[in-house]
């Protein structure tokens, strides 16, 4: 059985592969997780980053490489022991009708209540915790479609700790949030670091990765192509190759990231330029020319 307090990463990911509709997805990916370490996955649409972590956390099926749990082979951990030993906050998550913040969380206990047993204090005390853990106490009677973006992620986080687990994924749970929600959750992310807790953000805010990870995982057509922390991957040169932008990250005395891009500069090598619009003839006062049909190419 494996110890969820053994020493050592709490989390392995070597050389991983997923396939999914006869398709590589991912194809060579590596990631490590420790206790009290915040891992920030970034990289473009379609890079892979989802599939990474849900394969890490058991989700999706590797076709290649290993996933390893305090040393256990993922695909050898029975659904309840996984549950114990990380807990997943997806990123669109269904919001059933008639169903309260505080039942939601309390389903988060499934794993430590047996099939024919009920909830006990224990389980009704982790569910208050839990809560509170993640800014939502006050949220515990209402109605789950009541609910803001941002307060929804922060249930959806409450109903993640009330697993107990030792280690926490987040796959951008920033994705539709305004600025507010988005750093009230990047606090609680770093402050469950803080406290002992192996946290995985998945993450296309480099500014907020750059602020808050202890390392960054950086991915590419379904590989890792960087690892590190925030300085010495988010360079100006690796946004330009991987990202195919002229930009730059900056960090000020107060720990305050911005990421300043040249968006109408001249694009990086291997970006496609948007073509200039055809030229027009003048038309007489007030009237308009047709769309052009050009336009970029297709992505």
């Amino acid at each position: 059985m494996t110890d969820d307090h053994a020493p050592g990463p709490l989390l392995e990911v070597h050389g991983l592969g997923v396939r999914l509709g006869g398709r590589d997805i991912v194809t060579d990916a590596d990631l490590v997780l420790r206790r009290g370490e915040l891992v920030a996955v970034v990289g473009p649409n379609g890079a892979g980053k989802s599939t990474i972590v849900r394969s890490a956390a058991g989700l999706t099926r590797p076709a290649a490489g290993t996933v390893l749990w305090g040393g256990r082979d993922v695909r050898s951990v029975g659904p309840r022991r996984l549950a114990r030993l990380r807990a997943f906050v997806p990123q669109r998550p269904q919001v059933p009708q008639g169903v309260s913040v505080e039942e939601a969380v309390a389903i988060g206990r499934s794993s430590h209540i047996g099939p024919l047993s009920r909830p006990g204090a224990a389980d009704r005390l982790a569910v208050t915790e839990a809560l509170e853990r993640a800014a939502a106490l006050g949220l515990r009677d209402r109605q789950l479609t009541t609910l803001s973006g941002g307060e929804l992620q922060r249930v959806q986080l409450a109903v993640g700790l009330a697993q107990g687990a030792p280690a926490l994924i987040a796959d951008e749970p920033t994705s539709a949030l305004d600025l507010g929600a988005t750093a009230t959750m990047a606090r609680l992310l770093r402050s469950l670091a803080d406290d002992g807790l192996g946290v995985i953000l998945v993450v296309h805010d480099l500014a907020l990765a750059s602020a808050i990870a202890d390392e960054v995982v950086v991915v590419e057509a379904g590989r890792t192509v960087a690892t590190g922390p925030p300085d010495e991957v988010l360079t100006s040169e690796r946004l330009a190759r991987t990202w195919r932008v002229d930009a730059a990250l900056a960090t000020d005395a107060t720990g305050r990231t911005a990421l300043h891009v040249g968006w109408l500069g001249e694009p990086s090598a291997g970006q496609d330029a948007v073509p200039a619009a055809p030229h027009l003839p003048p038309g007489p006062p007030g009237a308009s020319h047709p769309p052009s049909t050009e336009g970029p190419p297709a992505p």
